[in-house]
């Protein structure tokens, strides 16, 4: 180890990345040391390398100087994983920031693409779609400018039913030995040498060609088996969640454990034009009823069913207005850039006294003189119905759902509607400002509430009522409640306001310990963050990839330690 003062390092990592992308002020810093929606701590610099070679050079003297260091894609996680999180650290840490490393290969033909740490979901998306090709997930996360291989560290799900979370076995990687050193780990399956400098220089270069790669049957590039898994709906388990080891490998679960640069993953045919049908009720069995049969039934499988609750429609529809009209109007790549001018902000009103909510009170403020902005169809539904689903399908699908749904609505309890095209996109935008509008709330009346409970939730497979269950005590405690989440794989997403003079923590354990007993895995695709307790197995793969535990150490709920010391 290299002793080096905070002054000294930041010098040094001057020197591999250029003074303009070494962030030591409290206000540049903030969009990367605080979380989109929770966690927050200080951090001696962010580092922003500008190549693959530049990102090794600042990991290594990190590593060497005997630093704590956070490896960053978009910080669009939602558990508190992706940021420093309070101070009760015991080392200084250093946030390296991979937006800055965006390129993404087309590897045989743009059947599977190589991703930097930087490319997003939606660049991928856009890069793919003239060929014919749609990534693992193309809603959710996609629109807030989450990266790909962000995803892949998390295990992320997002609205799936094809396809199953992100994950990879072939990754390039530097992780920290057991004696304290920087190491390169090239499983890629791309010849580009054998020493790190120049495997690195050549992937920055793209010095490989189609010869170098190689194809290898028994490396997985996508998670072979989640469709069949997610149509077994008569499984006492969850489709999906981040504790099972069956997606663990490597940079697959990771959670910062390594620094990631680049993955390797598979694409897959898109489904051509689809159609969506708006389905609600007030009877939960007819939607669970849609759900086994759009499952087992249909030959054709739901390409998305996305769940909203009328709490959460109504609260998207007050609070997540400007996030609507944002991805409407400005675009999905404009997103992030937002996010980081507002956080920017925050953290300038924070410093001269006016708190960090400012931006979200005005905003509000706006927004309210703004007039209703979502289809007429949709609101006339979320004033009837209590339960929505949006169910999208393609190809021979369309014909099998609107046959099912003409057979089984109207009801006394439900109905159904066959979106336009403008429907369609207005009701998945206001499906996406769901996770926002409750951190909205939190911002603008702050002064009465302790914090946010949200809870990440993978319900087992034969659940027959899938429908809220909270311990008797907690309604008291709640001021305000939304539910939202991914229908047909019963991954669900809780938040709850809790009112001052309760303890969110507390009242967090209650649900979860409540929710665990029927089976009810915590959390289902956002990853452990520092909300959730990694689980023994979760654990232990945690100190398989960082024996010295330097990288985003605490994660899970893991000690923070040095060398993983209680």
């Amino acid at each position: 180890m290299t002793e080096l003062s905070a002054a000294d390092l930041i010098a040094r990592l001057t020197e591999v990345v250029g003074a303009a992308h070494v962030l030591t002020a409290p206000d540049m810093m903030a969009p990367f040391t605080h979380g989109y929606r929770f966690g927050a701590g200080p951090a001696v610099a962010v580092v922003r390398p500008g190549s693959l070679l530049e990102q090794w050079r600042a990991f290594k003297l990190c590593v060497e100087s005997g630093r704590i260091i956070i490896m960053q894609a978009a910080n669009t996680g939602l558990n508190g994983g992706s940021t420093p999180f309070d101070d009760q650290y015991d080392r200084e840490v250093v946030v390296i920031s991979g937006m800055r490393l965006n390129r993404i290969d087309l590897l045989d033909g743009g059947n599977q693409v190589l991703c930097q740490p930087g490319a997003t979901l939606h660049q991928l998306e856009n890069t793919i779609k003239p060929l014919g090709r749609a990534p693992h997930s193309v809603i959710g996360s996609t629109t807030i400018g989450a990266t790909v291989v962000g995803g892949v560290c998390n295990n992320s799900g997002g609205a799936l039913i094809r396809r199953g979370p992100a994950y990879t076995q072939l990754s390039l990687f530097a992780r920290v030995t057991a004696d304290g050193r920087a190491e390169l780990v090239n499983h890629l399956g791309i010849n580009l040498g054998d020493d790190a400098e120049t495997i690195l220089s050549r992937l920055d270069a793209g010095d490989y060609t189609a010869a170098d790669v190689i194809h290898d049957a028994g490396k997985r590039a996508s998670d072979p088996d989640y469709q069949q898994l997610v149509r077994d709906v008569d499984a006492p388990t969850p489709a999906r969640y981040n504790n099972d080891p069956r997606l663990l490998f490597e940079a697959a679960g990771s959670a910062g454990k390594l620094c990631v640069f680049a993955v390797r993953i598979d694409t897959f045919p898109s489904g051509g034009p689809s159609t969506v049908f708006y389905v609600a009720s007030n009877d939960f069995a007819e939607l669970g009823a849609l759900r086994r049969a759009a499952l087992t039934e249909f030959a054709t499988p739901p390409v998305a069913g996305e769940y909203i609750r009328r709490d959460a429609y109504d609260l998207a529809t007050k609070y997540g207005k400007d996030i609507f009209l944002f991805l409407k109007y400005a675009g999905t790549e404009k997103m992030q850039l937002a996010y980081r001018m507002k956080s920017r902000f925050d953290a300038f009103t924070k410093r001269i006294g006016l708190g960090d909510t400012l931006s979200d009170v005005v905003l509000n403020g706006l927004m309210r003189i703004w007039p209703n902005h979502l289809p007429k169809r949709m609101n006339a539904f979320a004033e009837k119905y209590e339960h929505h689903v949006l169910l999208r399908m393609d190809g021979d699908g369309v014909a099998e759902a609107r046959a099912w749904l003409g057979a089984h609505f109207p009801s006394a309890t439900g109905d159904f509607f066959e979106c336009t095209e403008a429907e369609a996109a207005d009701a998945f935008r206001h499906r996406y400002a769901v996770a926002g509008s409750s951190v909205r709330y939190r911002a603008v009346h702050h002064k009465r509430l302790d914090n946010l409970v949200s809870l990440d939730m993978a319900l087992p497979r034969n659940v027959q009522d899938w429908r809220e269950d909270l311990p008797a005590d907690v309604p008291a405690k709640v001021e305000m409640t939304m539910a939202a989440g991914h229908f047909l794989c019963m991954v669900f997403h809780y938040d709850y306001a809790i009112k001052k003079g309760f303890h969110w923590h507390e009242v967090e354990a209650d649900i979860i310990a409540h929710l665990a007993k029927n089976g009810v895995e915590f959390p289902s695709e956002h990853n452990v963050g520092h909300l959730y307790q990694a689980k023994p197995a979760l654990a232990d793969f945690y100190r398989s990839l960082d024996p010295t535990n330097t990288m985003n150490p605490g994660i899970g709920r893991t000690t923070r330690k040095r060398n993983w010391a209680n």
